[in-house]
């Protein structure tokens, strides 16, 4: 690469911040102006990334900002960061250009633009990082501009769905913070590519799972997924599709940090991404097949295929040098996932903005005469479900084939997965296909087949026709929806384009091996899922999920138990309950423990000189004489202090003067002398209890550690 296209790398960051705030102060004057401004952004950003995937021909280019945030930033592209560093900015234009209609009748939209943007930055910067210092500085600022989407609607739900995604969000980054200086700590740097020979011989398991549950969070991971089902269906269609389909990713990108540049082909840690990858794929399945909300649907399809992602990770490093094939199954999955939501949560835009409702119930039969939004779902949902000639199927059928390599090597040696234990594995991951299906076709069937049992509603739905979104919409839509069956017909001129260029970061340098995609024995894995997914939906959807009326009518019923929520029921009663009464109650106890042996302390050497001074043994006498020398015992100090003495003696004299002047009838008896005395010693005391109590000293420890900071901070930026 050339200069000009390594200095590329830096704008590609830095622009996007840039021109959020252009961008905002566009619309303090002209709104259709900010609304073209924002289009303008990303739509350089994304011809700026396509220069780098075009240009890079194989090759690593990095460049360094040093002096920035101290330690410097430092960016680096190579294949994988040049693919999705594309894929972001290709969603971001989309998305943008579908925002103009979405948000029409929104408020602060101005607002909306402006954090849109910055996290646009803030995403290419975590994908393009070349450091995990980088990497976390980027990840934060994402996490905090992506709270606004959240938070955009500013209604009771948005606000309490904000809040659980900025909690999960910071406590992740503490946790990622934690597991940075344990890494740094035992290697000495933090340089992505430096990692694997910097980690040999040292224990940095502790960085590995701190940072792990800190990305994992990020990602929607089980069990900390449990902001995507509440923040979607209350965040803007726009915003959610980004949520699921690229924020998600940068989770997935420190987690292949991880296991492809620190715990490289470990089979150990395989195994533990592989357990919590299959949880993940099987609990998002099942919500989603639970949930009658739309968007939550969408939400946790986004939980289960992050977990088919993880799958795909978790055999990288059980098949150690062999897992070409799951290294190509987790790169592709990780694109067709992005660019699949793309397209659905647009599809539920549309039908949101319209209709201000999400419930299946209320949305039943809206798509019925509306061919186009129903193709684009259609292509979506038979994408995400791997249907055959679709580009999920390809990836799907590569990680399906990772695993059932996996058994064969399995019962020919003693691995940590055996033969039974693989096999479980296997059909947990074609049961999650198959649960695919059925919440795919059940949002399909109640939207664009079905008709809504109110009447007159299905004839609004029906008279809208043409008029439900504008041009740019559908030229939108359509764009996203033909790239499924056009990377699904042809996987060898797309798909292995990309997983070609993504395989090297994850550390397979082999040649892919030439797999018959159509073959009966690949089709077969398809086939089963799908004939699952049909049972599923005939029997159980349309069996148990779904109740008669009075009229004879059947409406969608949420069967899913409330008390299996984990927010309400598990993390907020013990974050916001259980914790802080724990803790509170073993401060108080440290504290009146620290009050106690204060009161002791006194008493036993008041005890102990009472003892010698009462007692007239003959020998203890002797001993008292020939200790103090026969001398007299020192009289009790005077009370007071010399300010006490100074202050009481002028007060003093100024009484008596005016008792024998002014106060002569009625003469002031007051010695101030003892009044300020006894006032200092009373102050004493009470000084002595406080500064020996746990809460002063905790105090005095937050005192200090902000002095600490404010130096910290004078000093870094006098250095920079």
């Amino acid at each position: 690469m050339g200069e000009t296209q390594i200095y590329l790398l830096a704008w590609i960051v830095f622009f996007p911040l840039a021109g959020a705030g252009v961008t905002y102060l566009a619309g303090r004057t002209d709104k259709r102006f900010r609304d073209y401004m924002a289009c303008a952004v990303a739509v350089i950003e994304f011809l700026m990334t396509m220069i780098i995937l075009i240009t890079m021909k194989d090759q690593t280019a990095g460049v360094e900002l040093p002096g920035i945030c101290q330690m410097g930033l430092k960016f680096e592209t190579d294949g994988f960061r040049a693919v999705y560093g594309t894929v972001a900015a290709f969603m971001w234009m989309m998305t943008t250009l579908f925002s103009t209609e979405y948000f029409r009748h929104y408020r602060n939209r101005n607002r909306y633009y402006l954090f849109m943007i910055m996290t646009l930055g803030a995403t290419e910067g975590v994908l393009f990082s070349a450091d995990l210092y980088t990497t976390f500085i980027f990840f934060e600022m994402m996490s905090f501009t992506s709270y606004v989407w959240v938070a955009q609607d500013e209604r009771k739900e948005s606000l309490r769905a904000a809040e659980t995604y900025l909690a999960i969000a910071v406590i992740g980054g503490l946790v990622i913070l934690m597991g940075l200086f344990l890494l740094y700590h035992q290697t000495g740097t933090l340089m992505i590519d430096d990692l694997y020979q910097a980690c040999q011989g040292k224990n940095v398991l502790a960085a590995c799972v701190c940072m792990f549950v800190g990305f994992g969070a990020k990602a929607g991971a089980f069990p900390l997924h449990i902001w995507l089902p509440k923040a979607h269906p209350v965040a803007p269609a726009p915003a959610s599709a980004l949520l699921s389909g690229i924020l998600t990713k940068t989770g997935i990108f420190g987690i292949l940090v991880i296991s492809c540049k620190i715990l490289f082909h470990d089979a150990r840690w395989g195994t533990f991404v592989l357990l919590v990858g299959v949880l993940t794929m099987v609990a998002g399945a099942v919500l989603a097949v639970f949930s009658i909300d739309i968007k939550r649907t969408l939400a946790c399809s986004s939980v289960s295929q992050i977990g088919f992602i993880l799958v795909g990770i978790g055999m990288q490093g059980l098949l150690g040098e062999e897992n070409i094939l799951a290294v190509r199954g987790t790169m592709l999955h990780m694109v067709n996932h992005s660019l699949f939501k793309l397209t659905l949560f647009m599809a539920a835009g549309v039908i949101y903005m319209n209709l201000h409702k999400l419930e299946l119930n209320e949305i039943r039969g809206f798509g019925r005469n509306k061919p186009l939004l129903k193709l684009a779902f259609l292509s979506g949902a038979l994408g995400i479900g791997g249907v055959p000639l679709f580009s999920g199927y390809i990836s799907k059928t590569l990680l399906h084939e990772s695993i059932v390599e996996y058994a064969g090597i399995a019962g020919k040696s003693d691995q940590i997965l055996g033969v039974p234990d693989i096999r479980l594995v296997e059909w947990l991951f074609l049961i999650s296909g198959g649960l695919t299906v059925a919440y795919m076709l059940k949002l399909f069937m109640a939207v664009f087949v079905e008709k809504n049992k109110d009447r007159q509603r299905q004839k609004a739905y029906d008279d809208l026709k043409g008029s439900y979104m504008n041009t740019m919409s559908k030229i939108v839509l359509g764009i996203c929806a033909v790239l499924f069956p056009l990377m699904g017909i042809l996987p060898d001129r797309f798909m292995n384009w990309m997983a070609d260029l993504g395989q090297t970061f994850m550390g397979a340098e082999e040649a892919a091996e030439q797999i018959s995609w159509f073959g009966m024995t690949n089709l077969s894995g398809s086939l089963i899922s799908v004939l699952l997914g049909a049972a599923v939906y005939l029997l159980v959807i349309r069996g148990w999920m779904m109740k008669k009326q009075a009229d004879g009518s059947k409406e969608y019923v949420n069967c899913w138990p409330a008390v299996l929520d984990l927010e309400d029921y598990l993390y907020r009663p013990v974050l916001l309950q259980v914790l802080p009464a724990v803790a509170g109650g073993v401060c108080k106890v440290l504290d009146k423990l620290v009050d106690v042996f204060a009161k002791i302390q006194p008493l036993a050497a008041y005890v102990e000189a009472s003892f010698f001074n009462t007692i007239q043994d003959p020998v203890i006498v002797e001993m008292k004489k020939d200790i103090y020398h026969g001398s007299e015992e020192p009289d009790d100090p005077e009370e007071g202090n010399p300010v006490t003495h100074v202050l009481g003696r002028c007060c003093n004299a100024v009484k008596h003067l005016l008792n024998a002047t002014i106060w002569k009838k009625h003469p002031c008896k007051t010695d101030f002398k003892h009044k300020f005395a006894l006032r200092y010693e009373q102050f004493r005391e009470n000084m002595m209890l406080i500064g020996r109590s746990m809460s002063y000293g905790l105090l005095l420890f937050s005192l200090g550690l902000c002095i600490t900071l404010i130096y910290l901070l004078i000093a870094a930026v006098r250095m920079a």
